[in-house]
């Protein structure tokens, strides 16, 4: 007999030998109805494992994450046999879960596939679910595995296999179809009902440019055809708030190839859009004891070796600039943070100077490939709110808490009301992606879980998802599609400390060691705009929007009672422009209502004689016949209710 403990803590126990599906069976026929997947000891299983040792027992319906990731891995196999069926002689390499869904990467060689080809290869994937196939997993030794490999003339098989320990290979075996797989498989092919394809893009093998491209087969899958529906509804929604199609109709940036991939060029409407947030976020920040500092875009190479960031990110980032001075080196700064380092080390403080908290909208640089780029979600250049406090070990747990209601209030007064709080701390079994002692890290992680459980927040524990100086806080966002996304960070550090070798005189007359705390509320301004822009579908909140009202005359004649209005807006700060091209007044409220104008205002011949304005609400509301003062007393009501003061 075994002794499985449940998530309650419940304990079984059991015959060696039971499986996950036996020991839901014996909770409830119901549950393992619905039992699709399973965790023992943290390891992925099959429900039909052999379990013989005592352990702890995890079981996934399709209403869990791991859940999911089984029946989209499941699904991506059906879709790969699919494709070897259709067609003859490709290869295929790897098929792995992701959030919304599956990929698998496959050499077509001659051959080729579009979105054209996605019904006769759903249809036929369907077909091969329907047959209600068992997923079985079986052990294959090293030899074994490299000859059905090579005998298919797969090389990309070969290579994973090469790789692997003899021992610990698995093959997945369903239908007709065979695959290199780890496992973790829905019970059968059946309990697969709806079937997408979404798109086709290439992929480099493993990533590296210097590999053969791949044909990258993206998709999904639900166990009710209802669900995909609904999915397909939401891509639909997606789609219209996509932040690169908004981003264009109103205006806010662009990209040029000339100026490069991945390097956003912002254009008035959005250099304002980006002005406002800044102001808002330094009006707070004054409030909050900040001191405001300015850095350069480059930083000697020797600056990114101390902090780390040179071995992080140099190989993979843009190379250093040489000087005419020989083996002078610059780069252009990956990090914020070791320039705000080198400003606390300009003078000694005392305890009695601490915290110092220094915050900068600083511009960083990071090479990423260009198949990764993604409109401002995924850039080259970033400016981040970066700011660093650098405070002693008692202020520590005080100003974490600070910064989170920092957070949350920016949160709030951008409409982001459904997060997450993620704890990310190190991954313990490869601690070589990490810096720093393991004592330092241990009492940054707590130091974080201690702050988010006294401010009362709703948070997980995610391991390996730490920087690699140090455990944070990240928000994670629901936007208003119900997409996940992160946004604000905070982060504890020992570690920059001392390779920069940062002290400050204690009340012992003795040198101490700072502790730096790393935050961005917004994470970084392109990003940020572009959740902003995708949430709110460009209908930003009224006190950040660029252009509050447009004043539209009816004709030539009442233009100049449409520049005296505007003027009288103006001295109410309201920021508004002014419609006097030759069109109809349909045509400027329909152009208007594409920019997301929040008001309309039409002034005619009426309006002139009684000194009203005619208020028309971005959507179609009429707001009726309104003073300026009026107007202005609704828009400053309306601003209140979502900013308030920090």
């Amino acid at each position: 007999m075994i002794k499985i403990t449940l998530p309650d803590g419940a304990v079984k126990e059991v015959e060696m030998g039971t499986t996950p599906m036996d020991v839901a069976k014996s909770i409830s026929e119901g549950l393992a109805r619905n039992v699709i997947s399973a965790k023992f000891n943290d390891t992925t299983v099959e429900t039909v494992t052999p379990l013989n040792e005592d352990g702890t027992l995890t079981l996934y319906t399709w209403n869990d994450d791991e859940g999911k990731k089984a029946f989209w891995h499941s699904t991506s196999h059906v879709v790969a046999q699919a494709l070897e069926e259709l067609y003859p002689g490709i290869k295929l390499t790897i098929g792995p879960a992701i959030e919304n869904g599956f990929y698998y990467d496959v050499d077509f060689g001659d051959q080729s596939i579009s979105e054209k080809d996605f019904p006769k290869i759903e249809k036929k994937a369907l077909e091969i679910a329907r047959g209600k196939h068992d997923y079985k997993m079986r052990s294959v030794s090293k030899t074994d595995a490299l000859s059905y490999y090579k005998s298919q003339g797969n090389e990309y098989k070969v290579e994973l296999i090469e790789n692997l320990d003899d021992g610990t290979i698995t093959f997945c075996d369903h239908s007709t179809f065979t695959d290199l797989c780890r496992g973790g498989h829905i019970p059968n092919t059946g309990i697969i009902k709806a079937i997408k394809l979404l798109s086709v893009a290439g992929a480099y093998w493993r990533g590296d440019e210097n590999n053969t491209q791949l044909t990258r087969v993206y998709g999904i899958s639900f166990p009710k055809q209802k669900e995909l529906t609904e999915y397909l509804h939401l891509l639909e929604e997606a789609k219209k708030r996509d932040h690169r199609k908004l981003g264009k109709e109103l205006e806010l940036f662009t990209f040029s190839q000339k100026v490069g991939q991945g390097l956003p060029l912002w254009l008035p409407n959005g250099a304002a859009l980006r002005e406002r947030l800044e102001q808002f976020l330094k009006k707070a920040q004054k409030k909050a004891g900040y001191e405001m500092v300015v850095t350069p875009h480059i930083g000697q190479k020797e600056l990114y070796v101390t902090s780390g960031h040179y071995a992080k990110y140099g190989e993979d980032s843009f190379q250093p600039i040489h000087t005419p001075k020989e083996d002078e080196e610059f780069l252009l700064k990956p990090m914020n943070c070791p320039h705000h380092c080198e400003i606390y080390n300009s003078q000694p403080f005392s305890y009695k100077d601490l915290p110092k908290r220094y915050a900068e909208f600083g511009t960083v640089y990071r090479y990423e490939q260009s198949g990764e780029l993604h409109g401002l979600t995924r850039v080259r250049g970033f400016t981040q709110d970066d700011a660093h406090i650098f405070c002693t070990t008692e202020q520590l747990n005080d100003e974490f808490k600070n910064v989170i209601d920092l957070t949350l209030y920016v949160l709030n007064s951008l409409g982001f009301d459904n997060f997450t709080a993620q704890v990310s701390v190190r991954d313990l079994e490869n601690p070589e992606k990490y810096i720093g002692a393991k004592e330092d890290w241990e009492k940054a992680e707590q130091a974080i879980i201690d702050a988010a459980e006294e401010k009362g927040l709703n948070y997980v524990v995610e391991s390996g998802e730490a920087a690699f100086y140090g455990p944070k806080l990240d928000f994670m966002i629901k936007d208003a599609l119900g997409r996940s996304w992160q946004l604000g960070t905070i982060q504890v550090d020992y570690n920059l400390p001392k390779r920069f070798d940062l002290t400050y005189k204690g009340s012992d007359n003795e040198l101490h060691r700072p502790v730096m705390i790393h935050r961005a509320p917004f994470g970084s301004m392109e990003r940020f705009v572009a959740l902003l822009l995708e949430h709110t579908g460009g209908n930003f909140p009224l006190w950040l929007i660029p252009t509050q009202a447009i004043v539209l005359p009816v004709s030539e004649k009442h233009e100049k009672y449409a520049q005296k209005v505007l003027n009288s807006l103006e001295n109410h700060e309201i920021r508004a422009l002014i419609d006097n091209r030759n069109e109809t007044v349909g045509k400027k409220i329909r152009e208007a209502e594409l920019k997301k104008i929040p008001f309309m205002i039409i002034v005619g011949e009426q309006e002139e004689e009684s000194a009203t304005i005619s208020v028309r609400r971005h959507g179609g509301e009429d707001l009726g016949g309104l003073s300026v003062d009026a107007f202005s007393d609704l828009v400053t009501t309306e601003i209140n209710s979502t900013l308030k003061s920090f």
